[in-house]
């Protein structure tokens, strides 16, 4: 195995924890730095790594020799600006979602990419644990027959419940389409392949939501983004999907996501998790069955898409690719712009069904 991909990390957030979790464990990418404008946060980090990893400033980082790849963990409306900073800077770029707050930034981020001749990769990398890839190996092995449709669903009541500074899910880049919707979207466009149109309904129903937990407790923020989403995607296949988010509903009973073929149902497990049980209710058959897992990253985890990145490098796209969080972004916007007019809108943008990940365990040995 050759050098590690050497990462640094920007923005030191509720979210940081998942990755360094996972970066101590796999092989190929190695911690050297981290940075976030509050620069204590990236100090408690960096104390973390035992001496190993060094808090620095933001700008250092992006121009640090040994930073092969910029972690980009920063608030939504920051995406691009980062990553495009990080690409000038003759970096990789590996964001989390959505890759920008807009299809345009998101256009302009792959564009300097692919003129600096680095590569860019984006969450959600769920997707490549066993739990998603083994619902998709179940398609590919014809156990549904062809889908026809799918359906999926999210619901929560908000996350100002338990956020103790939920502001940016209210905010544009925010709501449950772009915070939420891209593990859904990501899994279906996986599932079922690119999206060529859409037709969508949305609602605002609160214009400000109360901080539920911390320092903020009692506090309102203003809502300025949809609600609630829904709508139909029309994959190229010419599979229908029926999705359905929220963050103004408390419960359901429907799975997270289910694909219906002409032998067969399956009930595929949260793409918000990187595990989870794959069911099939099989044509003719009396009850659900759990299927074996048998494809994916094995206990994998936020930041298993960076080390896919680094084996990728440089014979293929990596398969969290930026290209295929752009087409995502852009079925979001689609359909949010289709529930502004009231029409269906075509999808422009296309992305390669990304390549199935065999059962496959990336931890380092021993750990």
């Amino acid at each position: 195995m050759g050098e590690p991909l050497n990462v640094g990390i920007v923005g030191c957030g509720t979210i940081v924890g998942q990755y360094l979790s996972s970066l101590r464990r796999l092989e190929g990418v190695a911690l050297v730095a981290v940075a976030d404008l509050d620069a204590e946060r990236a100090r408690a980090v960096a104390k973390e790594w035992d001496g190993d990893v060094r808090a620095v400033g933001v700008d250092e980082l992006l121009a640090a020799e040994d930073v092969d790849l910029v972690l980009n963990l920063t608030v939504p409306a920051a995406h691009a600006d980062i990553a495009l900073k990080a690409i000038a800077a003759g970096k990789h770029v590996y964001g989390e979602k959505p890759l920008a707050a807009t299809t345009g930034e998101a256009h302009t981020v792959l564009e300097s990419a692919r003129q600096a001749g680095v590569v860019v990769g984006c969450a959600p990398d769920t997707v490549l644990g066993t739990g998603i890839q083994t619902a998709r190996k179940a398609i590919d092995d014809g156990l549904v027959g062809r889908p026809v449709a799918a359906t999926a669903t999210m619901v929560t009541p908000g996350h100002e419940r338990w956020h103790p500074n939920p502001d940016f899910y209210y905010a544009p880049g925010g709501g449950p389409l772009l915070d939420m919707g891209p593990y859904y979207v990501t899994a279906l466009v996986t599932l079922l392949g690119p999206v060529a149109s859409v037709i969508g309904a949305a609602s605002r129903p609160r214009p400000e939501r109360e901080i539920g937990s911390g320092s903020r407790a009692g506090e309102r923020v203003p809502v300025s983004v949809d609600t609630h989403v829904t709508g139909v995607l029309v994959h190229e296949s010419g599979a229908l999907s029926t999705l359905l988010v929220s963050f103004d509903a408390v419960a359901t009973h429907a799975a997270n996501i289910e694909v219906h073929g002409p032998r067969g149902t399956l009930a595929v497990p949260d793409p918000n998790h990187f595990a989870g049980d794959t069911r099939l209710f099989r044509l003719g058959a009396d009850a659900w069955e759990t299927l074996p897992v048998s494809a994916g990253y094995v206990d994998s985890g936020r930041g298993y898409g960076i080390a896919d990145l680094a084996a990728a490098l440089p014979a293929r796209e990596p398969r969290a690719s930026g290209t295929l969080a752009y087409h995502v972004l852009d079925v979001m916007e689609s359909l949010l712009a289709s529930a502004a007019s009231g029409t269906s809108v075509t999808v422009s943008s296309r992305a390669a069904r990304p390549e199935s990940v065999p059962l496959t365990d990336l931890s380092r040995p021993g750990v």
